[in-house]
């Protein structure tokens, strides 16, 4: 994985790599485990190793317009400990540490106006984030966590975040590239092809069956 070189990886991100360049320059893949785009996959591998398949979508940042949150809700300035309990809120099978997400803050590709919070004005309380990186080297905008409570779904929040974050960073990125679960319920994929990215790579994560 970091024998990709950035012209390689620019002219096709998600199928050169299952993760943001910067991540795949310098990721160390346990002995266990092997990550492979869909060409290369067969069921075969299936005899040894468990598969958990992941969708790779980009945005080519193109006819971006600016997008106004639906009414009752707006921007709050949410605190590290905020966003941790309402990821961690979202999820029954992930989660993040205040440890992680507070390394966030010392990366080179953080950028505080990539960190939005979404409030119920009546309630007073979060009930979406949407946090994104920039690698302004290649110019590489990335969707790293996205979620909406369970209660507040299905009402634009998704879309609001997905945007607003997408029209942020139009100045500053050649495009953007998000994954996430194949298998996932709630069907993120749609809601990434719905704001405009595209795409049909997936990589399988293979891991080594005890």
């Amino acid at each position: 994985m970091n024998e990709i070189s950035k012209k390689q990886y620019l002219e096709n991100p998600c199928g050169t790599a299952s993760i943001p360049y910067w991540k795949a320059v310098c990721i160390s893949i346990p002995d266990n485990m092997k990550i492979l785009h869909d060409r290369e996959f067969n069921t075969e591998m299936l005899k040894r190793y468990s598969d958990e398949p992941y969708f790779r979508l980009q945005h080519r940042m193109r006819e971006l317009k600016p997008v106004s949150l639906p009414e009752g809700y707006s921007l709050y300035e949410a605190s590290v400990p905020e966003f941790v309990d309402h990821i961690n809120s979202c999820y029954e099978d992930i989660g993040i540490t205040m440890s992680e997400i507070q390394s966030y803050l010392a990366r080179e590709q953080y950028c505080a106006e990539l960190w939005l919070a979404v409030r119920d004005d009546d309630k007073g309380k979060i009930v979406a984030t949407g946090i994104a990186e920039l690698d302004r080297e290649i110019g590489e905008g990335v969707l790293e966590w996205l979620q909406v409570s369970k209660d507040y779904r299905r009402r634009g929040l998704g879309s609001y975040l997905v945007l607003e974050l997408l029209w942020r960073m139009r100045k500053a990125a050649r495009f953007v590239t998000v994954s996430g679960k194949c298998a996932n319920t709630d069907n993120p994929e749609g809601l990434y092809r719905k704001c405009g990215f595209g795409g049909n790579d997936v990589w399988h994560i293979l891991r080594e069956r005890e």
